[in-house]
This record gives C-alpha cells, structure tokens and sequence, in this order.
C-alpha cells in the first residue's frame, strides 16, 4: 500500500513525523480515514484518538484535544491544542482530575466559573475514555 508524510504536532512537541499507510482523525464533522492521494481539505479536530498506521502495519494511538488537521499533497499535518500517546495516560490522576473538576463545578459562584469547570470535566472524561480503549 502506498505512504503519505504525516506529523502530528501539539504547542509542547513534535509527536509523530513518518510515513504512513493511513491516518484517522476525529473530526467535528466526523471520524476520517486519510490514505495517500487523499484530497486536500483542512478539518477542525474534535477530542478523541488519532490512530496512525506505518507500512509495517504498526499503529500509533495518540489522544488529541481539538486542533487542526490538514491534508494536502505533501501529507497529513495534525495541530494539537493538546496531545498525548494514549499509553501514557495516567488513569488514577485523570480519575483525581476529574473528581476536583466535578468539585469545581458544584462550587462554582457564577455562570462563567461553573461552564469553565463543566468544559474541564467533559474534556477530563474524554482523556479517560481514551485511555479505556
């Protein structure tokens, strides 16, 4: 099967940059399969899992919180707000995470505090939801 170049990059690191039999970003518009060749178009991430197949059939899983993804013909360039190999997620202090978000929300005083807290108890979840997978 043929290769593409892709990179995916976060503010932090450079994560991935190889070649790749295809690549599936979770797009707001939905999960896409980019293969070599593929049109170009640019797509807003949503948060979820980046799953990332090499020539040796290999796959890199790397969860991603909203971002970028754009396809042209040098390859597939995801940016990150935020990223992390799925592997290295740490469960427990996610899990501690989400429970001082969830405190966070229930001691909120105005409506800007609490939806800022909800926003980091939703993206809390999907990191563990990855992790789980």
């Amino acid at each position: 099967m043929a290769t593409f170049h892709v990179e995916l990059v976060s503010p932090e690191k450079l994560l991935f940059a190889g070649q790749a039999e295809s690549a599936t970003v979770p797009s707001v518009d939905g999960e896409m399969t980019v293969l070599a060749a593929h049109a170009p178009l640019m797509a807003v991430l949503k948060p979820g899992v980046v799953q990332i197949r090499d020539a040796n059939q290999n796959i890199r899983r790397l969860f991603v919180r909203g971002g970028f993804a754009d396809v042209n013909p040098a390859g597939l360039t995801v940016l990150a707000e935020y990223a992390i190999p799925v592997e290295e997620i740490d469960t427990a202090f996610v899990d501690s995470q989400i429970r001082d978000a969830e405190e966070d929300v229930r001691d909120a005083k105005t409506f800007e505090d609490k939806q800022a807290a909800s926003e980091k108890v939703v993206q809390l979840r999907d990191l563990r939801a990855a992790a789980s997978r």
